[in-house]
This record gives C-alpha cells, sequence and structure tokens, in this order.
C-alpha cells in the first residue's frame, strides 16, 4: 500500500508540472492573460503535490498541513484573481 501512495504522488507531482509547463509554453506563443494565470494556477498546485508527498515522506512528528493549506490557497486566489482580471 506504501508504494502505490507513493507512486500516486508522485505522478499528481507530475502532472500538475506538465500542465503548468504546457500552459506556459502555449501563453509564450499567444500571450493570453488567462493562459497566464492557469499557468500559475498549475505551478502552484504542483508545489502542492510536491509538499503533500514531502509530508508522506517526514516522519509524523513534522506537520506540513499549514504550509500545504497555504499553496492550495494561493493556487486558488491567483486563479480567481486572474478569472476577475480577465472579466473586468
Amino acid at each position: 500500500m506504501g508504494s502505490t501512495k507513493f507512486l500516486v504522488y508522485l505522478l499528481c507531482v507530475l502532472t500538475s508540472a506538465t500542465c503548468a509547463g504546457l500552459l506556459f509554453r502555449a501563453f509564450r506563443r499567444r500571450r493570453d492573460r488567462l493562459l497566464f494565470w492557469s499557468c500559475l494556477y498549475f505551478a502552484f498546485l504542483a508545489l502542492n503535490s510536491l509538499v503533500v508527498f514531502l509530508d508522506y515522506l517526514t516522519p509524523a512528528a513534522v506537520d506540513l498541513s499549514l504550509v500545504r493549506a497555504l499553496t492550495s490557497l494561493a493556487a486558488v486566489c491567483l486563479m480567481l484573481y486572474g478569472f476577475i482580471w480577465e472579466l473586468g
């Protein structure tokens, strides 16, 4: 069971980072600001997934739940700001 969690967490990091990279590449070509905000969103999701992965690897005495919550909040706030910026 432990190796399955390890693999799933690692795949989440890689998937989010790949999405961020592809969105950044599309942003560089088209210069659409919504692509930029989406890229930042997925970059912070990748960071959040990395923190979850590190939290899985660290001993139980180290609590990274606040860092996980803050990276999730930053990702959602960036995406929300991007949507509001584009509508305004």
